[in-house]
């Protein structure tokens, strides 16, 4: 049996079964998996992750892999069937490199003490999440992660030199690459980026650093109307160095976030809020937002005068008080900036038409084209959630966005990949997929279903 076998291995200690494996293995926080695993291992050294891989791959035993299980598309979930390999015990960051600006570091390195490490040196590590204090570094690669900074910073795989990777059979692929400049044949490592573990388990990593921000301003602002927003983010772009968070949160979640917390930022409800952060101290900020107050592009505006109330204007964007909701669907889709909101509108008022109990929250990155859509209809059955993920994945279709922004396929969009890649695309992933796991053992039926 292969339990036996991996403690055999690993020995006991690396390798928990029975009533040892801990109930958050079921699932990532999409809460949509029920099962615990077969076996549970928690490797303190890449040779365990390949000691684990080469035994699974020899027994065709499916593998999870699994981080800070902060997902939402069920990409980590397990079977009872299934071998979990949790990273929270190969973590830690193994070198700052301050005259490169590079940071090489475990996966199971959770993502704000990376953060709190290259600030100390005086850099910024440029992947940022609302989950920054429980996601993992080799989560955010398996998924790609977006987060707050992208319009700045680029997404995870931007600021990635190299990877250390182990394949299904075992086999320890180091390409470590430290070099900005390195056109030495394929570029690997984009191949396990945002592959969610069906191609290869990531355990180290080097990432690029960034210079740390000298100042950094924030503004909470209102506008009545999309088209202006559209403008304002264009003169942004254009005006403000160091542009940082581009975060728009239409009336209904704005409201609801706000009441939440007991936050009142402006004496009028307005269409739209947004958040606009500079990490520059040219131009100014507050003269950037005070020209666009007399072009009427922004109706109000508040800048943070403290951290206290910067973090407060965070924290009515995050949104904590969704999780409150009974039965929350969550969707994570990007769309053409220009009609995001025309988007909304028509997924809203489809959505109101069937279900008129339903709640729905809409915010997001605006600045990288992506959205969040929360969903609470109040009696969440099969049928129901079928019915508004169909309608909401038919909306992103037609508009030609992706159905998922930054939390990858998973097991809950799979069935909606071909929405948002063509046959001859996904015929390739299928294909790349047999090369490097053969025996299909990498998290098995995540992104495109297991062949029978």
């Amino acid at each position: 049996m292969i339990v036996e076998k991996l403690k055999e291995l690993l020995g006991e200690y690396v390798v928990l079964t029975g009533n040892d494996i801990p109930e958050r293995a079921r699932s990532d926080a999409s809460r949509t998996g029920h099962q615990l695993p077969l076996a549970y291992l928690r490797p303190r050294t890449v040779e365990d992750v390949s000691t684990a891989l080469r035994a699974c791959n020899d027994h065709r035993q499916a593998v999870v892999v699994q981080g800070g299980l902060t997902g939402l598309s069920g990409g980590a979930n397990p079977h009872n069937q299934s071998i979990v390999i949790a990273m929270e015990l190969l973590a830690g960051i193994q070198e700052i490199d301050t005259e490169a600006g590079t940071m090489t570091l475990l996966s199971g390195t959770v993502l704000e003490v990376a953060q709190n490490a290259a600030e100390e040196n005086g850099y910024l590590l440029p992947i940022d999440l609302g989950a920054r204090g429980s996601c993992q570094i080799g989560g955010n690669l398996a998924t790609n992660a977006g987060g707050v900074r992208v319009i700045n910073n680029g997404m995870t795989r931007d600021n990635v030199l190299g990877l250390e990777v182990v394949l299904a059979n075992g086999t320890i692929l180091s390409s470590l690459n430290r070099l900005d400049k390195n056109n030495s044949g394929y570029d690997l490592k984009q191949l396990f980026i945002g592959s969610e573990g069906t191609l290869g388990v990531i355990t180290r990593a080097v990432i690029k650093l960034r210079p740390l921000p000298t100042s950094r301003a924030t503004a909470l602002c209102a506008s009545n109307n999309y088209d202006d927003i559209l403008k304002l983010l264009h003169l942004a772009r254009q005006e403000l160095s160091g542009l940082s968070a581009f975060e728009l949160m239409w009336q209904s979640f704005f409201q609801f976030s706000s009441q939440a917390m007991g936050a009142k930022s402006f004496d009028t409800d307005y269409p739209f809020a947004l958040i606009i952060e500079q990490s520059s101290q040219a131009p100014c900020l507050e003269e950037f937002l005070g020209a666009r107050f007399e072009e009427g592009l922004i109706t109000d505006a508040s800048i943070a005068k403290s951290e206290a109330e910067r973090e407060r204007f965070w924290l009515i964007r995050e949104g904590l008080a969704l999780a409150e909701l009974p039965d929350l669907i969550e969707y994570d889709v990007s769309l053409p900036i220009g009609i995001i909101d025309l988007f909304v509108t028509n997924v809203t008022s489809q959505l109101n038409g069937e279900f008129p109990s339903i709640h729905i929250s809409v915010f997001g990155h605006m600045g990288d084209s992506n959205i969040h859509l929360c969903i609470s209809a109040g009696f969440i059955d099969g049928y129901v959630k079928r019915r508004i993920t169909t309608i909401i994945y038919e909306h992103v279709r037609q508009f030609r966005g992706a159905i998922s922004a930054e939390h990858g396929i998973g097991i809950l969009k799979r069935d909606y990949l071909h929405y948002s890649r063509n046959h001859q695309e996904i015929a390739l992933m299928h294909s790349i997929k047999r090369t490097l796991d053969p025996n299909w053992i990498l998290n098995p039926g995540k992104i495109f279903a297991a062949p029978t």
